[in-house]
């Protein structure tokens, strides 16, 4: 077959073809729109606030430590000889129980010295006294002799002869050797070691036979009427927190639990204490101590509640003082820059409100939300005033509650 038939074959194929795809666009329908969309109003939940007085709780994390913490040290050296069984770790002692006993015998002998000198002073009064008494009898033979008729010596030269310097002298005497007796006195009780108050013992460093010497560790005491916990809230937040004037009142009541250690529902009640005048250096809050009373649970009433160890951290729920005439709203219901979103004749409003007071549940609003009024609790992507809201029917709600 010669080119050119071939050449005028492949123009009618291309031809043909082009024809074809011509029919169908030409003849292919159109869709038509039969309808307009229908623009719905969002569906959001809902509550209803409402307006009252109220007890905020605060919430903040502490530490325990004791209020009563001393190192027990002797004030005169020796050869320990007696320890009580109490006094060893974990142990428990009361006030002015015996605990350690140093071996008194030198005390003892110095206390005797001490006396004999003491009654030497004595004697040696008596003495004077009575060359005292000799003395005055001479000064009158003296004067009586005068030719003038007068005394005829100076008051110092008087105080000579009646020997007033030798009867100060003995004077000074027996005061130092009473001071000296009392001291040897007061070393020989000083042996015996007592406990300063009620006491759980924290460490014990000798036994008997220890050699121990002025200032030496003996071991750690706490007192266990007391304990506190030392916690930290912001400072914004102390003008709602009531700290007792004095020794007798009590401060705002404090539940305070550790989830980590005991029981779930478990708590010990303290009251606030005092406020301590400076800041925490790392979080600059203020720091307040909380007292918490039988902390060992040693007391009957109080035998089934959790112990407190030195130490542990915790969680301190602080009764704040009451706010009136608030609106209470839970935090996640407050949007940012401290705004609410309120449902009103089915449309939105962004309202700015004026809070009081958040504690770690709750917003307490003090204007820009009415009582009554209905926040929106739902989270939408996109917010705007005035956009259109609905909320379910109570058939729907009961139906999703079932």
């Amino acid at each position: 077959m010669s080119n050119k038939k071939i050449l005028w074959i492949c123009l009618a194929i291309l031809l043909g073809g082009i024809a074809i795809t011509t029919l169908i666009f030409s003849t292919e329908p159109e869709a038509q729109t039969e309808g307009a969309s229908i623009e719905t109003a969002m569906l959001v939940d809902v509550i209803r606030v409402q307006s009252g007085t109220y007890k905020p709780i605060i919430v903040a994390t502490g530490n325990v430590q004791p209020v009563e913490d001393v190192i027990l040290s002797p004030l005169v050296s020796g050869q320990i000889i007696r320890r009580d069984p109490a006094f060893s770790p974990g142990g428990f002692v009361r006030k002015n129980q015996v605990l350690l006993q140093i071996d008194p015998s030198d005390y003892k002998n110095t206390l005797e010295l001490r006396k004999s000198e003491l009654l030497q002073s004595q004697t040696t009064l008596d003495t004077e006294m009575g060359r005292q008494q000799i003395a005055e009898q001479d000064l009158k033979l003296i004067t009586n002799d005068s030719l003038f008729g007068s005394d005829p010596l100076s008051e110092s030269e008087r105080q000579l002869v009646l020997r007033q310097p030798q009867l100060n002298a003995v004077k000074a005497t027996i005061l130092g050797a009473k001071a000296s007796m009392e001291q040897a006195q007061l070393n020989l009780e000083r042996t015996t070691i007592r406990a300063p108050f009620d006491a759980h013992i924290l460490s014990q460093n000798v036994t008997r036979g220890s050699q121990v010497g002025q200032g030496d560790n003996l071991g750690r005491l706490v007192g266990t009427d007391y304990y506190w916990v030392t916690a930290t809230v912001p400072v914004s937040k102390l003008q709602w927190l009531r700290f007792p004037n004095n020794d007798t009142e009590k401060g705002a009541m404090v539940h305070i639990t550790n989830s980590t250690d005991w029981p779930q529902g478990l708590y010990r009640e303290g009251y606030l204490d005092k406020q301590i005048g400076a800041l925490d250096g790392q979080t600059r809050l203020a720091r307040i101590l909380i007292k918490v009373a039988d902390p060992l649970s040693k007391s009957t009433p109080l035998k089934e509640k959790p112990k407190l160890m030195i130490g542990t951290f915790v969680e301190v729920n602080i009764q704040a003082n009451p706010i009136k005439n608030v609106v209470r709203l839970k935090r996640d219901y407050v949007r940012s820059n401290n705004t609410v979103w309120v449902m009103k004749d089915g449309k939105l409003e962004i309202r700015n409100v004026d809070i009081e007071l958040t504690d770690n549940e709750y917003a307490y609003i003090q204007s820009g939300l009415n009582e009554g009024e209905q926040v929106v609790i739902t989270d939408l992507s996109t917010v705007s005033n005035g956009i259109g809201l609905r909320t379910r029917s109570a058939g729907t709600e009961n139906e999703m509650k079932e």
